[in-house]
This record gives C-alpha cells, structure tokens and sequence, in this order.
C-alpha cells in the first residue's frame, strides 16, 4: 500500500516546487565592478553634471569604473539582448540609449546603437523628450522593450532612444547611456523607472539597493551594486539612517561642515544633501569649497571680484557684522545685492538665477556673500580685523577654476586636515588621501581636489536658501550606501 502512495506523494512534491517562491538569488541581483585608472584630461569628460543578503548566490554582473568618474556595467534591451554599458546613477531617474536612427551627433557613431527592428519584444511610443545633465543634454523619443538587469528580465520597460547627445563629454565617455536610479518625481516624461519596475515586477526580495564602491586604482574590482538587499561584507559596523526629505534626488539634512576642528560656518544651521553615484567628486558651495581647497592648498583662478570686494568693503564688512547686522542683508545695504532669489528645476538639474533689480552687480554681489560667510566665520573664532581681512584675501585667490577641478602639491597630502561632513549628529571624515583624487604616475603625477565649487541652493523654511552639497563618488568611495525605498531612508556606514 505504502508503495502505491510514492507516485502521488511525488508529484505533490514537484508541484510543491513550482508554487513555492522563486529562491532568493534569483531575487537578488549583484552586479560587480571594475576599475580604470584615471586621466586628468578625461576627468572633465567624465564629469557628469551630479537586509542582510549573507552568501548570495546570485548573479554577478561586471562593471568598470571609468576614471574613479564613472561606474557602468552592462544591461541588455530587447529579444534577443542588445548589450550595452550605462552608469548606474542615483542623481537622475531616466534610462537611455543611443538610437540607431541617431545620425547628427557623432557620440553616437562611437557608441553602441539600439535598434527596434532586431527585437521582437519593441513597442512604439514615439514622444519625443529631453533630458539635461550638468555635462550635457540629450534628447530622442521613447520608445518600451524588455530589459536584462543581472539575471532578471524587466518587461516593458520605457527609455529613451537618444538622437542627439550635446556634449563632447558623451563622445569621450565610455558608457553608451545611463541607467537612473531616482525617484519618479523627477522623472523626465513621469516615465516609471527601471528600479520601481524591479520592484513593481517581484524581480527583488526587498524595496532596497545598496552601493560599495572600491576606490583602490590598482584593485580588479571596482566595487558592486546589489539590488534587493545588503551585503554585510561590504562595510564594517551599523549603518546610521537619515530620512529622504524630499523625492526626486536622494536628499537629506545634513548638518555642519569642519575642516580639521573647526567649523565653515555655512551648514552649522543644516545644508541639504543629495547622494549622487553619476558624480565623481564631492560639490558644494562655493565659499566653502574655496575655504576647504585653501587649507588643502588647492590652487585655483584668482577672482578679481572678491579680491575687490575685500579690498573696498572689507572694513565696512567687519564693522556691520561687529555691531550686530544680520549676516544675510549686509551686501544689501552695502548695495552691492539689492535682490536676489533661486528656483531649482530638479528635473533639468539646472539652477536659474533671476534677480529683480536695476542696479548691483551679479559677481561683486557673489563675491560679497562669500566675504560675510568667511569673515563672520573668522569673527566667531575671535580672530583680529586685520587677521580676518588677509585671511580672506588669500581665500580669494583659492577660489576654484570655472570647470570646478583645483590641483594640490602631491607631496604634501599627508599633511592635509581631515574634512568631516555631519550627518544624523555623527561625524563621517575623509581623510586627505581619500578626497585627493590622483592620476598619472612618476612624473606625469597629479592630484586634484575632490572638491568642487557648484552653488545650488534649495528653497526651504524658515531661511529662503539652504545650501545643497552633492555627495558623489569620493564620499561614497569611502562610505558603503544604502538607498532603503520601503522606509524612505539612506544609511551611511564604513565600507570594507
């Protein structure tokens, strides 16, 4: 009798198998990276803009890191797959790819083109969109296929096919297109992101995805991006959580900026901060960036607007601020700001600058917001006027280039202060050799500041700016990063 039950208990069994939910490592997508060493004339070109998982066996996927700037890997689009490599970038939430029906723009040429012919699962949209990057813009039509992520297969997802790329730096790049990872909020088009589809489509375990970047030149492995989960051998210690505070970039309130021990004075009341995996280096503002590369001994261009500035109102300034003028209208009733506000568009990642008013002008008006911050800075340490004054002229002077990049004596790095970056009332430090970014080798060495001047403030209560910091590659290099969907949160902990 008990062996007439072995054919039944079997089959039961084989169908127990399919009904139960698919293993977790084909929920869990890893996708490793690798590295190239950097070029300092590529950094430009490569600029753009911007749950435990223990022993999982799922796939790896391959990426390189191009010039510590970029972090691509290949995905494929279409039936059969049309491969091709994109950056992976927490900072916009549009996917694209060159078009074969892209014929004016020579990037493309250079890039692997997707053609709709050749896939049996391509359906036709049609609208036409753009999209704008600090590096560049790009435009086309979108167009929906299939797409292949690792070991999972995305359907109907909608991208971009792009037929003009505007910029020389998609040329020189290495990727073909980029993959965002945002929030649909910003989303050009509101076209629903891969990564909401991931999660939408059951392809993941968990509404999370974290980031390990290995920014060792000479290591095979560029780090890996793991879809659905954490992996614990990627960082050492806890994760400390800050909520997003608003969707569309990763954003979050970051607190005080310190170069050594002492405070830069522009975030002690709170800065916003986005993290960013499509920029290579760390931006923020201007004043404090110069105040950083000054004591990193950056050598940047030399404005002639703030030495000016310091030259013809710099008693005017420490008298106003001494007697207890309120920081934010002093270059207004010196007369050199009459009014000024900022809008943000998040979706062009621009800043447009429109000032009301018929006389002041625009960089003495800069120039003179940046004395205030960096003498009221000075006054707060109880540094004497004429200390203040020759301070802040040589601050003046390491004002970084127009392009953003300052280049620092390579011998002299050990002697670099510490940078500590605030964040949920913990300190998260970069040390000299984890923010110079160095290229070449023996004579044709050189080291650049992973500081880059990028003014963006972000209209928020009760003060009408607050400045916003972009925590890119050199930050994220150092800290393993966690973008946790389910519970709107980012962790920060120290990579392995």
């Amino acid at each position: 009798m008990g062996h007439k039950l072995l054919p039944e208990v079997f089959r039961l069994w084989v169908l127990a198998c399919f009904l139960l939910p698919a293993a977790s490592s084909t929920r869990i997508l890893r996708i490793g990276l690798k590295k190239q060493r950097l070029d300092l004339h590529a950094i430009r070109a490569a600029r753009t803009e911007i749950s435990d998982l223990g022993d999982s066996d799922g796939d790896i996927l391959p990426l390189k890191n191009y010039l510590d700037a970029q972090y691509y890997g290949v995905i494929g689009i279409g039936s059969p797959p049309q491969n091709f490599t994109v950056v992976f970038d927490t900072g916009s939430s549009n996917l694209w790819i060159p078009s074969s029906k892209c014929y004016f723009s020579i990037a493309c040429y250079f890039h692997s083109r997707y053609r709709s012919t050749k896939s049996t699962t391509y359906t036709k949209i049609g609208k036409s969109c753009e999209i704008n990057y600090g590096s560049g813009s790009i435009s086309g039509f979108l167009s929906a296929d299939n797409v292949e992520v690792g070991n999972v297969i995305v359907k109907d997802q909608v991208f971009m096919e792009a037929t003009r790329e505007g910029s020389v730096g998609f040329l020189l790049a290495k990727f073909d297109g980029i993959l965002g990872l945002g929030f649909q909020e910003m989303s050009v088009g509101n076209v629903v992101p891969l990564w909401y589809n991931l999660m939408g489509q059951k392809l993941v375990s968990e509404e999370v995805f974290s980031i390990w970047l290995n920014r060792d030149p000479d290591a095979e492995e560029g780090g890996e991006i793991v879809f659905g989960g954490i992996d614990e051998k990627q960082y050492k210690g806890k994760h400390t959580y800050v909520p997003v505070t608003k969707k569309g970039y990763w954003e979050f309130n970051m607190g005080d900026v310190l170069i050594g021990k002492n405070s830069t004075g522009v975030c002690k009341d709170g800065c916003a901060a986005i993290v960013d995996s499509g920029t290579s280096l760390v931006a923020g503002p201007t004043a404090v960036v110069a105040e950083i590369n000054h004591a990193i001994g950056a050598e940047g261009v030399i404005s002639s607007e703030c030495k000016q500035v310091v030259s013809e109102y710099g008693n005017l300034i420490w008298d106003l601020l001494v007697s207890g003028a309120q920081p934010g209208q002093v270059c207004s009733q010196l007369g050199l700001c009459i009014f000024k506000y900022y809008e943000r568009n998040v979706i062009k990642r621009v800043v447009k600058k429109e000032k009301e008013a018929e006389a002041g002008d625009a960089g003495l008006c800069t120039a003179c917001e940046m004395t205030v911050i960096w003498v009221q800075n000075q006054l707060n340490q109880k540094k004497t006027k004429d200390k203040v004054l020759h301070y802040v002229t040589q601050l003046c002077e390491s004002l970084p280039s127009p392009s953003g990049e300052s280049t620092v004596d390579c011998n002299k790095i050990s002697s670099m202060p510490i940078i500590t970056f605030t964040i949920a009332d913990k300190p998260f430090t970069l040390t000299p050799h984890q923010y110079i970014v160095t290229t070449g080798g023996g004579m044709d060495r050189v080291c650049v500041s992973g500081f880059s001047a990028l003014d963006l403030p972000v209209p928020r209560e009760p003060t009408p700016t607050t400045p916003l910091w972009i925590l890119g590659d050199v930050f994220m290099g150092v800290y393993h990063t966690v973008f946790d969907f389910a519970n709107m949160e980012i962790g920060f902990a120290e990579a392995a």
